[in-house]
């Protein structure tokens, strides 16, 4: 979504916001929770943080962070720049608080007592919203080296000098407020360079499904191993990053799906992923249950969603069925000798190479005469979409239809 002048809107801005402070309110509390649960007392403090003077009037660009971290959201000036920033500032969240839990550490520096004046009341919030803990690496810095990333291309001659001045305030005030040691900061920047590192302008697209597979196993690994210390829940992490390298690969026939059927080592692997497309065929089936399962798509062409042994006795007698769907075993009733499958991944554009078969078994079996259902798992996309492209190579090339 764009406006006239191909800026992106703003109701497209307000659903990766609403992620990233999601992730952030749900993975930094619990991070600084698992910490004083433990009483941690190790410090990363070297000999020249006690050379650190405590300036209090550093606590305004302190308090800028989460400023700058809701700005990105909407100064970025196209989907591509947005979904980088995004993704970069999610992945540093959720791989910090990961590190916060594993190597929890605390302040060395006592703040002091008597803060007065105007920075007071700041202090008080902090203190409030914030403990000790969740020391290395520093998310300011991390948010910091990710903001300039974002908005250097935006700015030009003093205001980028005066973005670069103040970004580098907001992280030396990481220590000048005493809420960090030097040590974190090294960590921070570590951090936001390697989250740039990680998401790369223009690959967004090619792996969005990948990246929010791995950030889902992430935030459980926090909150279901480290929190609630669930084994399950250890299961269910590991599985979700197969999960996540299938689709950085693309492998589209991760799930090994033979004859509409997964083996046992699927379900032992992949169980989260397979429970869960389950649930949402059963939710989209109840949603949908006033309307017809499959459309007729052209003449003995029929495409929809995977069916049950109910709406499988609708189709047209002698019906192939062509199933793109690896993600749900195939109904009983259609798994005989007119059954093909050829699975494509859910949610990421699919391969020429892994479309060519399908498209020549369409037309192979339309130029015999035979009907043909054509599904994925919920009919949104994947069928759609193939069943597009068979219509648009049949406009094309009428010969081969009626050869």
């Amino acid at each position: 979504m764009r406006s006239p002048d191909g800026h992106v809107l703003v109701r497209r801005r307000l659903v990766p916001l609403a992620l990233n402070w999601l992730a952030f309110g749900t993975c930094y509390p619990l991070a600084n929770l698992l910490a004083h649960r433990q009483q941690v007392r190790r410090s990363l403090a070297t000999a020249l943080d006690a050379a650190i003077p405590f300036l209090p009037w550093a606590i305004v660009p302190y308090a800028s962070s989460g400023l700058l971290f809701t700005l990105v959201f909407f100064l970025v000036r196209s989907n591509e720049a947005l979904r980088t920033a995004s993704r970069r500032l999610l992945l540093a969240t959720v791989a910090g608080c990961l590190l916060f839990a594993a190597l929890p550490a605390r302040s060395s520096m006592a703040r002091p007592a008597d803060i007065g004046g105007w920075p007071a009341p700041l202090f008080a919030w902090l203190d409030l919203v914030d403990r000790p803990y969740n020391q290395c690496p520093s998310l300011h810095v991390a948010y910091c080296v990710i903001v300039w990333l974002a908005w250097k291309p935006l700015c030009h001659g003093a205001l980028r000098w005066l973005l670069a001045a103040w970004l580098m305030l907001v992280a030396a005030s990481t220590v000048l407020t005493w809420q960090h040691h030097l040590v974190d900061v090294a960590g921070g920047l570590l951090l936001g360079l390697g989250a740039a590192w990680a998401v790369r302008p223009g690959a967004t697209r090619r792996h969005g499904v990948s990246f929010y597979y791995g950030i889902a196993a992430g935030v459980l690994l926090l909150v279901g191993v480290a929190f609630l210390r669930s084994w399950v829940a250890a299961c269910a992490a590991a599985s979700l990053l197969l999960v996540a390298l299938a689709y950085r690969r693309r492998h589209a026939g991760f799930l090994g799906k033979r004859a509409g059927r997964h083996p046992l080592s699927s379900w032992l692997l992949f169980w989260p992923y397979l429970a869960g497309y389950r649930l949402t065929w059963l939710l989209v089936r109840r949603r949908e249950r006033g309307r017809a399962p499959f459309s007729r798509q052209a003449p003995g062409l029929w495409v929809g969603r995977r069916l049950d042994a109910r709406e499988a006795a609708l189709l047209p007698r002698g019906c192939h069925v062509v199933d793109l769907c690896g993600e749900l075993p195939e109904t009983a009733a259609l798994r005989q000798a007119r059954y093909h499958h050829f699975p494509l991944l859910d949610l990421q554009a699919p391969r020429p190479s892994q479309l060519r078969p399908v498209l020549a078994t369409l037309a192979r079996l339309e130029a015999e005469g035979h009907p043909v259902y054509l599904h994925c798992a919920m009919g949104y996309s994947r069928s759609r979409l193939v069943s597009r492209l068979h219509l648009r190579r049949k406009r094309r090339c009428p010969s081969r239809s009626t050869s």
